[in-house]
């Protein structure tokens, strides 16, 4: 009966740990994020120490796009100038991020948003956790 209720208790504490993100959050998913590592389904991790490219989000009124981008070492970015088109959507309290191309959609659900800490999981439940890229320079 002890451990029953030890568990109970510990799993409650998981469940209100879990962010609760509203539309106000949306908004920093703006800017420029670099994949910090992946989580797979059984637990496996695989961390990105460095990335020769990095996302940039652009959202307003819960729209806008995601293009690949390359930071260069003068502060600049490169681009192929091809985005794709996102529009976040809230389904029953779980905010999704819809991605549209010519070639598909798909969507990711937003696990935690934070100033510095993105993390979004896809149909397939690998987990991407982004952290917000900071630019160097050598200038």
């Amino acid at each position: 009966m002890k451990n029953t209720i030890i568990i109970f208790l510990c799993g409650l504490l998981l469940v209100s740990c879990k962010q609760s993100i509203t539309d106000k959050d949306i908004s920093k998913i703006n800017g420029y994020w670099e994949i910090k590592k992946v989580e797979l389904p059984d637990g496996t991790k695989k961390d990105y120490k460095v990335n020769e490219t990095i996302d940039f989000f652009k959202v307003e009124e819960n729209k806008g796009f995601r293009q690949k981008v390359m930071p260069q070492f003068d502060g600049t970015y490169k681009t192929n100038n091809i985005s794709e088109t996102i529009a976040i959507s809230n389904e029953n309290g779980t905010y999704f991020i819809n991605y549209s191309t010519t070639y598909g959609k798909w969507k990711e659900e937003i696990i935690e948003i934070k100033d510095s800490v993105l993390i979004v999981k896809n149909k397939d439940k690998l987990e991407y956790n982004y952290k917000r890229f900071q630019p160097f320079s050598l200038k």
